[in-house]
């Protein structure tokens, strides 16, 4: 009798254990990303840069590069720009560039963030299921992460909460 009862349980926690949900959405699209990601930090020596960018529907726009050797972050440099009357009139709001001894000295730009810190913010909050929220994961940097983060429901104007990334380059 011991013999079955262990059957069963064994049982029981396999099927619970395999219709177990993901916690995050777009996770196949992600794990496949991953996957990419793991391939290019092979291949790079994990050492490349990447791209930030954000927007606003006033013309506000801003780029963070963030330049990477080895796993760790070596630089940052950032330009913010603005419109002034028309949309052609794009005029710089701010730059500058860090390198590594003064890292983390300008308050503006895109967090000091490696692709693996990326990824782990992707997963663990950014990707998280959640309610009243529209997700969003793209992998346009050929097959390497573009953009993930949310919306939430109702939200009018500038309400993307997440990293959109514009390039990534081996260095």
């Amino acid at each position: 009798m011991k013999k079955y009862a262990y059957l069963i349980i064994l049982s029981l926690a396999t099927i619970f254990t395999a219709c177990k949900k993901d916690k995050i959405e777009h996770a196949n699209d992600f794990e496949k990303s991953f996957k990419a990601w793991t391939t290019f930090k092979n291949t790079s020596g994990n050492t490349y840069s990447y791209i930030v960018v954000t927007s606003s529907w006033t013309g506000y726009s801003t780029e963070t590069t963030l330049r990477v050797v080895n796993g760790q972050i070596t630089g940052r440099s950032y330009i913010a720009k603005g419109i002034k009357g028309n949309p052609s009139s794009v005029y710089v709001v701010e730059e500058w560039s860090e390198d590594v001894n003064a890292l983390n000295t300008h308050e503006s730009g895109a967090a000091l963030l490696t692709l693996d810190q990326v990824y782990d913010l992707a997963k663990n909050d950014l990707l998280l299921k959640r309610s009243n929220v529209e997700t969003s994961f793209e992998a346009k940097n050929n097959g390497l992460i573009s953009s993930a983060g949310y919306v939430e429901n109702g939200c009018q104007d500038d309400c993307f909460r997440g990293i959109s990334i514009k390039s990534i380059s081996n260095l």
